[in-house]
C-alpha cells in the first residue's frame, strides 16, 4: 500500500454522510491493466506480447495477473529493445485465445483502469471481437485523462506514466513491462484519489466525471442532492427566495443532480445557476416519459431564467386557410374554433413565412387581407397583374374555379403535399439550370419549411383527434410502463407492480386519469412539444396499444414521406465548413518545388 493511500481512509470516514450520493471509492474494486504490444494498432495487425493486471480495493492489493503472450509473429527489434521482450521469451507463451479469457475472469466485476485506456482497452476489445467473445460491460477509468484534469505544469512536465510515478513516489518504476507498469499505475491512481479526496471527490461517479472547471463553491453544495431518489423524475433548482432557477429531468434524480456539484456539469451558465441555488426539489415520476412531460409543463409555468428551451410554448404561429367566400392564407398566433384549416404550430415566424411563400408560389390564391364579398368590384393588385393571383377582386375568376384551387390547396395542407413539392422542385431545377443558385436555395428552404410543417401537423392532428389512446411497453427492468393519452395530452402514467393484475391496473389508471377536453382545430390539448414527445414514445419499439378510442391514422401519401431528403440536405449543410472559418481544417504542407 502506498503512503498516498494510507491517509485517505480517514478523509473518506469524515465524509461518510455523503456516501449515499454514489459508490464510495473505498468500496470499489479496481483492476489496473497494462499491455505490451508489437505496435500501436490492433486493427493494423499489431499483437499483444504481455498482459499485467493488479486488483485493488480500499488501497489493498487483492491479487495480480501476469502472462507473456505468443503473438505468432516476429517482434520488431525496436519493440524488443523498448520492452525487453524477445521472440525467444514468448515462444512457449500462451496465445491471446488463452490469455484473454483468463484476464477477463480475473477482472470480472471490477472497474477497469489503465493509463491511456483507449489503447489498452481497444486492444482487448479487438481480440475479444475477433474470438467472438462478448465484451463485459466494464466501467473504464483512464488515469492519463484524470491526471490531465488534476496535474499542473508545476507538478510534472507531462502526464506520462513515468512522470506521474515520480510525482506520487510510486513504489515501482515503470519499465515497459506489463506488471511493473500496472503496479506503477496503481500508485498513480491512489495518488490522484488522495488529491481529489481533498476536493470533495469520494465516489466513483465523482471520480469519473471530475473536472477542475467545477469550483469549490459548487462542490460545497453537493449536500443539496441528499434525499433525492434513484428514480426518474424532475428536479427544480431554487434560489433563497424559492424562485425556480432551472428545471431538468433525469432517469436517476440523485445521480444527475449530484453531477452539478461534482464535475460533469461545466457549462458557465450552469455554474452561475448553482452559485445562486439554495435548494433542489425532486418530483419522482412513474416513468421517464412522465418526467419529460412534467419538465415541459414546469418550464412553461415557471419560465426559469436558466432554461433556454421550452419557456414560451405559447409563442407560436400558424398558417390559416380562412373560411369565407374567397378564402386566403393568413399568418395567425392562435387557433380558433371557426372550422378553418390550420398548419402548424411554427416555433418561429420566419419558418412560417417561408412555408407561406411556398404555398403562394404554388397556388395563386389572393394575398390581400380584406374580406371580399361574393361579387367584389375593385381594381386588380400588382400580384394579379403579374399573374400570381387569380384576382377575384376585379371579377377575373369565378367562384367555382377559385374554389377548385382552394380545394387543391387544402388537400396539400391536410393530405397530399405532392403538388407543392412538384411545383417547387421544377422551379428549383429551372433556376439551377440558369445558374441562379441563390434563388434556387431560397425555394429549397421554402419547400423544406412546408414539408416539415405539413408532416408535423398531420402527425399531431392524428393523435389529437383520438379521445383516448392507452399504450404499454416492457422496460429494461422487465416491468410494464403504461400511459394514457387524451387528445394528445398525457393524462396518466404508471408502472404495473410485479404480480399485479395488468387489466385491473390499467382500468384503475384510466379511471384516475386527468379529464381532457379537445382543443380547436389540429392543436393538441397540450403543447406541441409535449405531444411530439408522446408520439416518439408511441412510435418506439415494443409498444403495445391497449385501447384506441377514435382513429389514429396519418395520410399514406402525407408529407412525412418527403422528410428524409430535406433532413439529409439540412444535415449536409450543417456539416460543411464555411470558407471563412478554417479553424477546424488541418493544413496540408507540400514540399517546395
Amino acid at each position: 500500500m502506498s503512503s498516498a493511500v494510507q491517509g485517505a481512509p480517514s478523509q473518506w470516514e469524515a465524509q461518510r454522510s455523503f456516501d449515499e450520493l454514489g459508490r464510495p471509492l473505498r468500496e470499489t474494486t479496481f483492476c489496473v491493466v497494462d499491455l505490451e504490444t508489437t505496435g500501436g494498432s490492433a486493427q493494423a495487425g499489431s499483437m499483444i506480447t504481455e498482459i499485467g493486471a493488479v486488483k485493488v480495493r480500499g488501497g489493498e492489493v487483492l491479487g495480480e495477473f501476469q502472462t507473456l503472450v505468443n503473438p505468432h509473429t516476429e517482434i520488431p527489434a525496436f519493440i524488443a529493445v523498448l520492452t525487453g521482450i524477445s521472440n525467444t521469451m514468448v515462444a512457449d507463451a500462451p496465445s491471446i485465445e488463452t490469455a484473454l479469457p483468463a484476464l477477463l475472469e480475473f477482472a470480472a466485476g471490477c472497474v477497469l483502469v489503465a493509463h491511456n485506456a483507449p489503447f489498452d482497452v481497444g486492444f482487448l476489445k479487438h481480440f475479444a471481437e475477433q474470438q467472438g467473445r462478448p465484451w463485459p460491460r466494464f466501467e473504464v477509468l483512464d488515469t492519463a485523462r484524470l491526471a490531465r484534469r488534476v496535474i499542473t505544469r508545476d507538478d510534472a512536465p507531462n502526464c506520462k506514466l513515468s512522470s506521474l510515478a515520480r510525482v506520487f513516489n510510486a513504489s515501482t518504476t515503470p519499465n515497459h513491462r506489463a506488471l511493473s507498469d500496472a503496479r506503477a499505475t496503481v500508485d498513480v491512481l491512489h495518488g490522484l484519489m488522495e488529491r481529489l479526496g481533498a476536493l470533495g471527490v469520494h465516489t466513483l461517479e465523482e471520480l469519473q466525471t471530475f473536472s477542475s472547471r467545477v469550483t469549490t463553491a459548487q462542490r460545497r453544495k453537493r449536500h443539496l442532492a441528499e434525499g433525492l431518489p434513484h428514480a426518474p423524475g424532475v428536479y427544480l433548482f431554487r434560489d433563497d427566495r424559492s424562485r425556480v432557477l432551472y428545471v431538468g429531468t433525469s432517469r436517476d434524480l440523485r445521480t444527475r443532480v449530484r453531477s452539478y456539484f461534482t464535475a460533469s456539469e461545466t457549462r458557465s451558465r450552469m455554474g452561475e445557476m448553482v452559485g445562486l441555488a439554495s435548494a433542489v426539489d425532486g418530483l419522482e415520476c412513474a416513468t421517464a416519459l412522465e418526467a419529460e412531460v412534467r419538465e415541459l409543463r414546469l418550464i412553461a409555468e415557471h419560465k426559469p431564467k436558466y432554461n433556454r428551451r421550452s419557456r414560451y410554448p405559447e409563442k407560436v404561429h400558424f398558417l390559416k386557410l380562412t373560411r369565407e367566400p374567397w378564402p386566403r392564407l393568413s399568418l395567425v398566433r392562435r387557433v380558433l374554433d371557426d372550422q378553418a384549416d390550420y398548419l402548424g404550430p411554427f416555433s418561429s415566424k420566419k419558418s412560417a413565412e417561408k412555408c407561406l411563400a411556398a404555398l403562394h408560389d404554388t397556388f395563386p390564391v389572393r394575398q390581400c387581407s380584406e374580406r371580399l364579398s361574393r361579387e367584389p368590384s375593385r381594381s386588380p393588385c400588382v400580384l394579379a397583374e403579374m399573374g400570381r393571383c387569380l384576382s377575384p377582386c376585379d371579377g377575373s375568376v369565378d367562384e367555382t374555379t377559385y374554389a377548385a384551387v382552394v380545394r387543391q390547396l387544402r388537400d396539400s395542407l391536410l393530405r397530399r403535399p405532392d403538388e407543392v413539392v412538384t411545383a417547387i422542385n421544377a422551379r428549383m431545377a429551372t433556376l439551377a439550370a440558369d445558374e441562379r443558385f441563390e434563388e434556387a436555395g431560397a425555394h429549397r428552404d421554402r419547400l423544406a419549411a412546408f414539408v416539415r410543417a405539413a408532416a408535423r401537423t398531420q402527425r399531431l392532428s392524428a393523435l389529437t383527434r383520438c379521445p383516448e389512446v392507452v399504450a404499454a411497453r416492457r422496460e429494461d427492468d422487465g416491468r410494464w410502463s403504461v400511459h394514457v393519452v387524451r387528445h394528445g395530452r398525457l393524462a396518466a402514467a404508471g408502472t404495473i407492480p410485479p404480480g399485479a393484475d395488468a387489466h385491473q391496473y390499467v382500468a384503475e389508471l384510466r379511471a384516475s386519469a386527468e379529464t381532457v377536453r379537445a382543443a380547436p382545430g389540429p392543436v393538441p390539448a397540450a403543447s406541441a412539444e409535449e405531444t411530439e414527445k408522446i408520439l416518439r414514445w408511441l412510435e418506439s419499439p415494443g409498444i403495445r396499444l391497449v385501447e384506441v378510442d377514435g382513429e389514429w391514422t396519418c395520410p399514406v401519401a402525407g408529407a412525412t414521406r418527403h422528410l428524409a431528403i430535406h433532413d439529409a440536405v439540412n444535415q449536409s449543410r450543417l456539416s460543411l465548413v464555411p470558407f471563412e472559418d478554417r479553424r477546424g481544417l488541418t493544413p496540408v504542407h507540400r514540399p517546395a518545388r
